[in-house]
């Protein structure tokens, strides 16, 4: 091995065995495991929470694989409609052209090229993460297979009755020119004006005051709604009011929906633009009036003199004439949400369009056939209130359920011209026709066609293909295997069935309506199975302080900066490129230099995955620390010594299997340890806490492997007993080589490199890490005597550090060392120990002092009710020692304390397991010994 770890010399070594020697592809052995990657957006780059992500799925398929399970790891990309067309069509304007000027066929050529180009950036970076993914099964959303399955489920669901097309209100991105997802909707607060605008009764008098954001609406009110329980207005429903600024008369309703405390306690209802509205409308039977063209500019169902104004420019001119009227009552300040597509940064514009919709709420269909909610949406909630799909953490399953409960009508069409075209046509009469293709269509048709057929030119929404994923991905519904463009065969439904339901699912709590649902909905429906048994619900990254990361904050990082290492300008530089407003790109540049002075150092694959896995707790967010991140490569750096230390005390060649059990008590100690940390390992594997799995194996590995056995082993290797010497040897390889395969899937790179260093060692003949076995505390014999023993030894060994330490005692000089009190256990280890405490400690051999005898002035730690004295005659000054007596002391004081606090506490006492109470109870007897062991030196110390 090299003298020193560097990750960048050996990650891209070993990925690249690993992947071709097909290590990721399924065993063909063992019960099936199969995880399904969230498909990233096609022009994505590998951000934070993608590094998060797949580093826990990666640690659960290693560790699984090495479980003996047949394990897949499913790849693939999504098409991202809007992203990816607003892309090419960027580069077009580039060249002055639009989409239209290229027409559909061309476009769509275009984007594909696009594609073969730039859309693989995401997976080639995954592949620096170290994911061991089945890429000879990567799969495109576009693909031929995955576009039959989407055309197949559109199909047999319109037959079913599910599918309708309808004039709904939805989600409507002006400056793209489709309809929107809520999940592409962000809602942003800003400042805005809140007007009231009077409304005249007609006929009389009176009037009613209704105030709004949006003056610009009233334009398509089709009525004004009071609380029918309220008085003030209580006899005008039912009476028409004068609509400002038009010639038409709208009716005052009555309506529960409305709060009489809230504002004047009167609304105007436009059913065309806003969705609470359009809910009111349809109770009431009042029919929208659609003032907005499909750009947000005011159209021929308002005034003349509004027609092809901007909204906003509209929203100016009606204010003008209210307040020429004297109908503006007031304007005051006000915070409110603004709907912002997350696409193309307008306000997204509530709009009446024609869609395709998936039926998700009727119960019955006109012709008698369950709707979609008793066939789509109630067997979904079924699956998780049934307990077939459980979420981790499970609180997240009254998010899923409750959202199921309140669902409503899905639109899956897009005004776009990439993606997966609707399967319909249209004749020159209207009618339309569903099929898989034209000829199909046509086969199904129950009337004869008027002309020519024209198929339909919106687009599905992308989540739609994607709520397929976990069975079209398996190969669903080809009869036969499933090949790419290449000609290779990526699955095949017939032998790949076995992966449905994978085993579980790692994905956000953001996308558990868009896509776990859906996808659950879509599998029981068309397989009759659950997608995945579990849902861990991964947290956000956010930056050290928790903040939301974000480029105009300045807190992003990019993984690769953070595995590669970057110097301070080009940091600046990468930060500071999209930023177009000088002010923001300044403040970024200001924090970057502050927060990153030197740049960012490199710290590898390895460290950033175990920050990763040890920051996976439950939590809803989790805050990224790069100093976290440097000491997990630290944790690597001590990994890597600690190897070459138990290498260099080797052997040339393979070393003899041992004659006997592990001759020392430091060996049988280090095994018993090693039993406990892969017992709690597997639990926390178990209950999806990475946080506690990491944290036992870095304290393992850490603390009681590189720290005290390479220690507790010096005595045995550099001593005369040839037998204890040999047992030694073989017990540090056999650890570190059991440490390897239990970091494996946290820490692939390193454990990887120094396993085939150490695997001739032991005979090994498997060719990688991957190939062995998970190493099963089961398999491995505890000794308790032996831990009791050796934990003893520790505590002794500490306590003389620690006084050294202290005292500023000199680590390489011999002092004398004096035992007192004790009992007959002490007395005994003290001399079984005696050569090792001496070696190890750097002290004379132990004496003891008889009881009642004088004792000198000496420094004291105490091991149960055994004290460790190092006389002060020309080592230390007395002074110093007493005030080292009084801060421990003073410590030990307080953690008496925190056990009384616990103790005092009814609620604890009563609630707590009683092996838990009974534990503070020990403590304080433990402490209580020490503090009074302490108290009696520092008393004689005078």
């Amino acid at each position: 091995m090299d003298k020193s770890f560097e990750p960048s010399q050996i990650e891209s070594k070993w990925y690249a065995r690993w992947e071709a020697s097909g290590d990721f592809k399924p065993s063909g052995h063992g019960e099936p495991y199969c995880i399904l990657l969230p498909p990233p957006n096609v022009t994505g780059t590998l951000h934070m929470g993608h590094a998060f992500q797949q580093t826990v799925m990666d640690m659960l398929i290693r560790y699984q694989r090495m479980r003996g399970m047949n394990t897949l790891w499913q790849v693939g990309t999504d098409h991202a409609g809007i992203a990816t067309q607003k892309i090419v069509e960027n580069q077009l304007a580039v060249e002055h052209k639009t989409r239209h000027d290229l027409g559909r066929e061309a476009f769509i050529e275009r984007v594909w090229q696009w594609k073969e180009e730039s859309g693989s950036t995401i997976t080639h970076q995954m592949r620096r993460l170290g994911v061991a993914a089945d890429w000879s099964r990567e799969r495109f959303t576009m693909d031929p297979g995955l576009s039959a399955a989407v055309r197949k489920v559109f199909v047999d669901w319109f037959r079913a009755g599910l599918i309708y097309r309808g004039n709904r209100l939805v989600n409507w991105d002006p400056a793209l020119g489709t309809a929107v997802s809520d999940l592409e909707v962000n809602n942003v607060e800003r400042d805005g004006h809140m007007w009231s605008i009077r409304y005249p009764v007609t006929g009389s008098g009176e009037s009613i005051v209704v105030a709004t954001t949006r003056p610009e609406t009233m334009l398509g009110d089709v009525a004004v709604a009071v609380h029918p329980e309220d008085e003030r207005y209580a006899h005008l429903i039912g009476k028409t009011l004068a609509l400002p600024l038009s010639d038409r008369q709208i009716p005052v309703i009555g309506d529960d929906y409305v709060e009489r405390e809230f504002g004047t306690g009167a609304v105007k209802i436009t059913p065309a633009h806003d969705f609470n509205d359009y809910a009111i409308g349809q109770r009431h039977g009042l029919a929208p009036i659609n003032i907005f063209t499909l750009d947000a500019k005011v159209n021929e169902n308002a005034p003349a003199r509004y027609q092809g104004l901007d909204r906003f420019e509209a929203r100016k001119r009606v204010l003008a004439d209210l307040e020429a009227a004297g109908l503006l009552v007031e304007t005051k300040p006000h915070k409110l949400q603004v709907p912002v597509s997350q696409r193309s940064d307008a306000v997204v514009e509530p709009m009446l369009t024609d869609q395709w919709f998936l039926d998700l709420t009727s119960d019955v269909l006109a012709d008698g056939r369950p709707g979609g909610r008793k066939a789509i949406t109630e067997p979904a909630l079924e699956a998780v209130r049934g307990g077939d799909i459980k979420f981790v953490p499970e609180n997240w399953s009254t998010t899923y359920t409750q959202w199921l409960e309140n669902i409503q009508d899905w639109c899956i069409s897009r005004q776009l011209w990439w993606g997966h075209r609707i399967p319909a046509w249209y004749d020159e009469a209207g009618n339309i026709f569903v099929g898989e293709d034209e000829a199909d269509a046509r086969a199904h048709a129950t009337v004869a066609p008027v002309g020519a057929l024209r198929q339909d030119d919106d687009v599905l929404d992308t989540w739609f293909s994607s709520a397929l994923w976990p069975f079209s991905t398996l190969g669903w519904p080809a009869d036969g295997p499933v090949k790419n463009e290449h000609g290779d065969i990526v699955a095949d439904w017939q032998h790949d069935q076995i992966f449905l339901p994978s085993a579980v699912l790692v994905t956000g709590f953001d996308i558990i309506f868009f896509w776990v649902a859906r996808m659950v909905m879509a599998t029981k429906y068309f397989t009759g199975r659950v997608p995945f048994r579990e849902v861990y619900i991964n947290a956000i990254v956010r930056d050290a302080e928790g903040q939301k990361m974000s480029k105009s904050k300045g807190n992003t990082l990019d993984p690769l900066d953070l595995i590669d290492g970057i110097e301070l300008e080009p940091l600046v530089a990468k930060s500071t490129k999209s930023l177009l407003i000088p002010q923001v790109r300044e403040k970024v540049e200001k924090r970057i230099r502050k927060d990153y002075p030197a740049g960012i150092p490199a710290i590898g694959t390895d460290a950033l995955r175990f920050t990763f896995v040890a920051l996976a707790s439950y939590s809803r967010t989790i805050n990224f620390d790069i100093k976290r991140a440097e000491g997990y490569k630290a944790f690597c750096n001590k990994l890597w010594n600690a190897a070459r230390f138990v290498l260099m005390n080797l052997p040339e060649g393979e070393l003899p299997a041992p004659a006997a059990a592990p001759v020392t008590e430091a060996e049988r100690w280090i095994l018993t340890r090693l039993k406990q940390t892969l017992a709690d390992v597997e639990q926390h594997f178990t209950s999806y806490r990475f946080d506690l799995l990491a944290q036992e194996l870095y304290e393992f590995t850490w603390n009681e492997f590189c720290d005290w056995f390479l220690e507790l082993s010096k005595p045995a290797l550099n001593g005369d007993d040839a037998l204890a010497a040999a047992s030694t040897r073989h017990t540090l390889v056999v650890v570190l080589e059991t440490v390897l395969r239990a970091l494996h899937p946290i820490v692939p790179f390193i454990s990887e490199e120094i396993w085939q260093s150490v695997a001739p060692k032991l005979g090994l003949a498997e060719a990688g890490l991957m190939q062995r076995p998970w190493p099963r505390a089961d398999e491995i014999t505890a000794d308790d005597a032996a831990t009791a023993e050796v934990e003893w030894f520790k505590n002794v060994l500490s306590g003389i550090r620690r006084i050294r330490a202290e005292m500023n005692i000199a680590p390489g000089k011999t002092i004398p060392l004096l035992l007192a009190d004790g009992d007959a256990s002490d007395r005994a280890r003290a001399a079984k120990f005696a050569a090792q405490i001496s070696f190890l400690a750097r002290v004379d051999a132990p004496q003891w002092i008889a009881s009642g005898a004088d004792e000198p002035a000496a420094a004291a730690a105490v091991v149960g009710s055994m004290r460790v004295l190092i006389p002060l005659a020309g080592l230390i000054d007395l002074g110093a020692e007493k005030a080292r007596l009084g801060k421990e002391i003073a410590r030990i004081e307080g953690e008496i304390k925190k056990c009384e606090g616990k103790l005092g506490n009814a609620n604890f006492v009563a609630n707590a397991p009683a092996e838990v109470v009974a534990q503070e109870r020990q403590r304080i007897a433990d402490w209580g010994t020490q503090l009074n062991a302490l108290r009696e030196q520092a008393q004689k110390l005078g």
